[in-house]
């Protein structure tokens, strides 16, 4: 791993989830710039201190090196370390596990991928909530035309843990709100995915938006509310509504896809529920493990119906088909999330700021 030392948030829940299937062992780390910190934490997740590094480029050839050296590395650091990192790495032949976005600038993410091109290793892109059971079901569902010819699609992400000034010891709100660090505020933290889950349901690209990017905080450098339209290559169009202001709302992702059949709705703070509502017909609540839960669902659950089964769990159902790529076991990779996703999202992230600064024009990805 490199990031996710003392301090950090996704770095812990990216080893939680790496644990759960019994797929990975955590034997080396570059786990903090700062030298003292990345020993420090690497003595506290029980990492030999041999293979503890204050520089992820040693890292990446030591461990290339080394007869038992690691088959993979997961990336938990800020947005605009994403990129060098795996490059590092993928020029050594191993593979990468990228927390969202890829990187925080277009420019970077076309560099990685002609480094991804050039290796042997994978990549794979940690947009978690692709690995929800019941986010699962609803994209075979429009896959299988449950919906008919999908219409429109809305996708909100809204928090308010952004609302004020954050405290300067904030460590996790000072590099989201630094443009440098982050790329982007409130449409690259979370705005990123939202897209990627309309798109990863509708199986669809999107093509081009209309974008209109604020600032509510006084003196803050980057947006903390984004209001997108988007249109889609399948000829559907779509409504984005990301906000770290919007007072009331902890995590409040919701998803809605309008077909010329039905329309299905999935709200992730209640993730084992679906609603399917067919035109002229009563809604129907589907749930994760009860009699209408599609295969596609129950093959990524793992407890019985009933059981809350959601975040943790959605991250380690991606660790857990990156472990089988990488193991070349025969699984249906379509649901990974990889380069061109991860493409696709800092192209979006790029298109809104420039839509934005010309007046919420309509702009290609």
């Amino acid at each position: 791993m490199v990031g996710g030392g003392q301090g950090a948030f996704i770095g812990g829940v990216h080893r939680i989830a790496a644990r759960l299937d019994g797929c990975y062992d955590l034997v080396a780390g570059a786990f903090a710039s700062d030298a003292a910190r990345a020993h420090a934490s690497a003595a506290e997740l029980g990492v030999d201190p041999e293979r503890s590094y204050a520089d992820f480029r040693e890292m990446a050839k030591v461990e290339a090196a080394r007869d038992d050296g690691i088959d993979v590395v997961s990336i938990v650091t800020p947005n605009h370390l994403h990129g060098a990192i795996a490059e590092a790495f993928l020029a050594e032949d191993i593979s990468v596990i990228c927390d969202k976005p890829m990187t925080a600038t277009l420019a970077q993410a076309e560099s990685l991928i002609a480094a991804a091109d050039a290796s042997n290793g994978h990549f794979f892109l940690t947009h978690n909530y692709t690995g929800y059971p019941m986010i699962r079901q609803a994209r075979q569902m429009v896959a299988e035309g449950a919906l008919g010819d999908v219409r429109m699609v809305e996708a909100n992400y809204l928090q308010d843990w952004l609302s004020d000034a954050p405290a300067p010891d904030n460590k996790q709100a000072k590099w989201r709100t630094d443009p440098a660090q982050a790329g982007g505020g409130a449409i690259g933290d979370i705005g990123t995915h939202a897209h990627n889950l309309s798109c990863f349901v509708l199986g669809s690209r999107a093509k081009s938006v209309r974008a209109h990017l604020s600032s509510h905080v006084k003196g803050r450098l980057v947006d903390d509310d984004a209001r997108v339209r988007l249109q889609f290559e399948s000829g559907a169009c779509g409504y984005i509504w990301a906000s770290q202001v919007a007072i009331g709302n902890e995590n409040n992702l919701t998803l809605a896809v309008y077909g010329s059949k039905a329309s299905i709705k999935w709200a992730q703070e209640q993730p084992n529920q679906l609603w399917f509502t067919k035109a002229g017909e009563a809604p129907q609540l589907i749930t994760r493990g009860g009699a209408a839960a599609h295969p596609a669902a129950a093959a990524v659950s793992r407890i019985p119906a009933g059981h809350p089964e959601g975040y943790l769990e959605a991250f380690a159902t991606l660790y857990r088909e990156a472990a089988a790529v990488m193991m070349g076991q025969d699984i249906d990779g379509s649901a990974i999330v990889g380069l061109q996703e991860g493409l696709d999202g800092v192209s979006f992230v790029d298109a809104c700021q420039r839509s934005s600064n010309d007046d919420a024009a309509w702009t290609d990805l």
